[in-house]
C-alpha cells in the first residue's frame, strides 16, 4: 500500500473526504460505489466497485463467443479497465486502463462504428496498438457501467456486428439490473 501523507478527520456524521488528487488519479467520480474492507491490522481500505468486474468469468465467455462467431477481437470493459478480452489481444488488454477516448465514447451512451476518415481511437491508455472498430456502452438503471468492443481487424464492421454489440451490451446491462 502506498502512503500519501494526507490526513483527513471524520466529521460528526462519520464522513471522510477523499482528496481530489486521489479521486482524479483513481478516476473516482461523484456517485461511484466504493467497497470498504478492513484487515486485522486495523486498516480500512476503499476500493472502487465494478459491477461488471464481478462478472469477469461471464464476460470472458461472452468475449470468446463473440470472437468465435465474428472473427473479431472482442473486449468487455467496466468504466475504468478492460475486464475481459478474446482473440490475439487478450493478454495485452486484460486489466489495462481504458483510454480517455473510450471513456468519452461511453459517456455519449451511443453505439459507435468507426467509418472511413474517422480518427482511430485506442482501447487502452498509453497504447495505440489496438483500436476501437465498434463499441456499445453497457447501461444499467440509466448509468454507464462499461462497454462491449470489437477491435480493428481485417474484416469490415457491418450491420450484423452493430446489432450483435447492441444485443450483448443490452443483455449485460439487464443482468446488472437483475
Amino acid at each position: 500500500m502506498k502512503a500519501t501523507g494526507i490526513v483527513r478527520r471524520i466529521d460528526d456524521l462519520g464522513r471522510v473526504v477523499i482528496p481530489k488528487e486521489i479521486r482524479r488519479t483513481m478516476r473516482i467520480r461523484e456517485g461511484d460505489p466504493l467497497e470498504i474492507y478492513t484487515d486485522k491490522d486495523g486498516e480500512v481500505i476503499f476500493k472502487k466497485y465494478s459491477m461488471i468486474g464481478g462478472l469477469a468469468d461471464f464476460a470472458i465467455q461472452i468475449c470468446e463467443a463473440l470472437q468465435k462467431t465474428t472473427g473479431h477481437v472482442t473486449a468487455v470493459t467496466d468504466r475504468d479497465t478492460v475486464v475481459a478480452a478474446a482473440g490475439i489481444a487478450r493478454r495485452e488488454l486484460n486489466g489495462r486502463r481504458v483510454s480517455p477516448e473510450l471513456e468519452q465514447l461511453m459517456e455519449k451512451r451511443q453505439i459507435y462504428l468507426r467509418e472511413e476518415g474517422r480518427p482511430v481511437l485506442p482501447v487502452a491508455e498509453d497504447s495505440d496498438r489496438h483500436c476501437i472498430a465498434a463499441a456499445a456502452p453497457v447501461l444499467a438503471e440509466g448509468d454507464v457501467i462499461g462497454c462491449v468492443l470489437f477491435l480493428d481487424g481485417e474484416r469490415p464492421m457491418g450491420e450484423t456486428e452493430y446489432k450483435l454489440l447492441q444485443t450483448v451490451s443490452s443483455f449485460l446491462g439487464r443482468q446488472m439490473e437483475a
